[in-house]
């Protein structure tokens, strides 16, 4: 009986012990680079309070700010604009097609990043009637227009055509 009980206080210790591993850790602030710093002085009075994953994604994203160029952070300064003034439903709905990108693999990923950059590099104009052509399509029509794009501007190794994938033709 008391070598179960040892046992048992063994086992519980090892899990607790591979539990608090599996638990992130929160980062110091006094840890954090200048650079981080400055960028979430914001967050400095509360960051040891705030959870450790969400100290590691304005970590990121301040890593991610400071290798960025003017002109990029200028564009996410306006995408974020943009994004504040969604409604909740819709700031909810991105995040979930985010969420289904990227559990795509690593290939289907490259290929709708593909096609939203062969989009974007159209003139505004022309984005705009593509937009307004595929919201009067039927879902029929948007497939056979999606390969006619296939056909047009050949794929491009992901197998689908530029253009085709991207959520600005999307419908809902």
């Amino acid at each position: 009986m008391r070598a179960l009980r040892i046992c048992m206080i063994v086992l519980a210790c090892g899990v607790a012990s591979a539990w608090a591993q599996g638990e992130p850790t929160g980062v110091p602030w006094s840890q954090l680079s200048p650079g981080e710093q400055q960028l979430l002085q914001r967050f400095s009075d509360t960051w040891d309070q705030l959870p450790p994953r969400k100290q590691e994604r304005l970590r990121n994203g301040a890593q991610q700010w400071g290798t960025m160029t003017p002109e990029e952070r200028q564009e996410a300064k306006q995408r974020f604009k943009q994004w504040r003034t969604l409604p909740p439903e819709q700031q909810q709905q991105l995040r979930e097609r985010f969420q289904q990108f990227r559990q795509l693999p690593p290939e289907q990923r490259e290929s709708v990043r593909d096609a939203r950059r062969w989009f974007r590099s159209l003139p505004p104009e022309q984005r705009q009637a593509l937009r307004e052509k595929f919201k009067s399509m039927s879902p029929e029509e948007r497939r056979a227009y999606r390969r006619e794009l296939r056909r047009q501007y050949g794929g491009n190794g992901g197998g689908q055509a530029p253009g085709a994938s991207s959520p600005e033709l999307r419908s809902e």
